[in-house]
């Protein structure tokens, strides 16, 4: 990995019109900035449809696009919507986003445009369906019997034998809900062209695309429906054990996820086929990738499915370097970092020295005197990602006002902090001139923002994944400091 630096932000918080951040004009904007900023990556969440919750973690497809991000303006200019149709059928922009409005509205003008759309895109649109089997069939038909069956998880349907995949009931259910699952697929065709087209976009500047591959997948998802044997469930499919993490100095109980764990050994049969599969197809959306929870390929936390938290749960063994090197050799060339943070032993800094992978090192958690770590600058190995903060962490500027007295003090002496350079530059100051491969901090940073701009808080459920960027933010001058900043510390990327 080339020393160089880059900015995370979430597809949903860019100031798209129509509630919430897409692949349209925006987005394009955001990749000039980044140009402009001398940045080499643009990090983004997890891309997939989301759940209950709008956490981009829990969603129905590891392999699906999320509809949200279909612009509408640029169906607008293909002639599939029009203005008027679009503008009084779009929720009225706000700061954050506004998911339930979204949802009333959103799936009506793709409908709208799907009507005028997939007869004209027909030999495209069928070339697309083939490329992608088998996942789109199942991720189609998944979510046409979730709205069939009123939307709800697909373990409380009705009908047993759809539940349990029968063939006759596929079959069935493909007939009775063809034209459902053909406005679902060309859901994911638009979204696929429209993301392929802004990567493309992206790389003539010089940017390249970072993006996140979580460890598990939701419950209430195709993925374990059309695969239940790969994931530890009973006989009536519903989960043994569930996913989590222990308790720690910043959660006193824990954190329960609720997602199903893996029988790896039977993944082992066939060689890990499924993960195979899965990160072939984040090869084909990304040019990096952060695998999330990188500690459970060593050890994970098992919670007995019913416990109400993560307390009474226990370490199980994890598949291990075997696994990790199988899961790198699969996709060649292609730059892989391992998030690496949370409850660490020497089994896991092993698995992590022998898969040669870069760590990630926070930022934030250096000067966080409730738990040592190797977070400070002058311990970082050159074969490291430094982030000022994750998605999950609060922005500097709220980090600022809510860490102790002595932590704040702290980074003001070991970093030189001083109010001519700002509290949020000189932390960036701290990450950038750092020896790690590459440094990252969220826009929110740059734009000195604080606790309301903060993009997830951890077990907590409501207002997350909602902030958006103003309109205005992508300043000149702020791009202009960015790349002198970059240029300083030898970060320079995008030409």
């Amino acid at each position: 990995m080339k020393r160089s630096s880059g900015i995370l932000l979430p597809v949903s918080s860019l100031p798209s019109p129509g509630g919430i951040g897409t692949f349209g004009r925006e987005a394009y904007e955001f990749v000039d900035f980044l140009n402009a900023a001398g940045q080499r990556y643009w990090q983004l969440l997890p891309l997939g449809p989301t759940s209950y919750g709008d956490s981009p973690y829990q969603s129905f497809s590891a392999y699906a696009g999320n509809p949200y991000f279909v612009d509408p303006s640029l169906l607008v200019e293909e002639g599939l919507l029009t203005k008027e149709e679009f503008f009084e059928n779009a929720p009225a922009d706000c700061a954050s986003v506004d998911y339930a409005a979204v949802y009333e509205t959103r799936f009506a003008l793709l409908e709208t445009a799907c009507a005028r759309g997939i007869r004209r895109d027909a030999g495209d649109f069928s070339r697309f369906c083939e490329e992608n089997a088998p996942w789109l069939a199942d991720y189609a038909l998944f979510m046409a019997l979730k709205r069939h069956f009123g939307m709800r998880s697909w373990t409380a349907w009705e009908d047993d034998d759809i539940r349990f995949r029968k063939p006759e009931a596929v079959r069935r259910y493909q007939t009775l809900l063809s034209r459902e699952i053909e406005f679902i697929s060309y859901q994911q065709y638009k979204f696929f062209q429209q993301y392929y087209a802004l990567r493309d976009y992206a790389h003539k500047k010089g940017v390249r695309i970072l993006g996140d591959l979580p460890i598990y997948v939701a419950m209430d998802s195709a993925d374990v429906w059309a695969d239940p044997e790969n994931f530890l469930l009973d006989e009536n499919l519903q989960p043994a054990a569930v996913a989590g993490v222990p308790p720690d100095h910043f959660s006193k109980t824990g954190q329960l996820w609720g997602n199903p764990l893996y029988r790896w050994e039977d993944m082992k049969k066939d060689g890990y086929a499924w993960w195979k599969a899965r990160i072939r197809g984040a090869a084909r959306l990304y040019d990096a990738i952060r695998i999330d929870h990188f500690r459970g390929f060593e050890s994970y936390w098992s919670v007995d499915a019913g416990e109400t938290s993560a307390m009474n749960g226990s370490w199980v063994k994890g598949p291990g370097s075997e696994f990790v090197k199988a899961l790198c050799g699969e996709v060649h060339g292609m730059e892989i970092i391992a998030e690496d943070l949370g409850y660490l032993d020497e089994n896991v800094r092993e698995l992590l020295r022998g898969s040669g992978l870069p760590g990630m090192k926070v930022l934030e958690f250096a000067f966080d005197s409730r738990e040592p770590g190797d977070y400070l600058p002058h311990t970082y190995p050159q074969n490291c990602v430094c982030y000022v903060g994750t998605h999950d962490n609060a922005p500097v500027m709220a980090w600022r006002r809510e860490a102790a007295p002595e932590d704040v003090a702290f980074a003001e002496e070991y970093l030189g902090l001083n109010g001519e350079e700002g509290f949020n530059f000189g932390m960036i100051r701290g990450g950038m001139s750092s020896v790690a491969a590459l440094f990252v901090a969220q826009m929110q940073d740059y734009l000195g923002l604080g606790a309301d701009a903060r993009t997830n808080t951890p077990s907590t459920l409501g207002g997350n994944w909602k902030w958006r960027m103003e309109k205005d933010a992508l300043r000149t001058s702020l791009a202009q400091k960015i790349r002198r900043m970059c240029y300083i510390y030898g970060r320079l990327g995008a030409p």
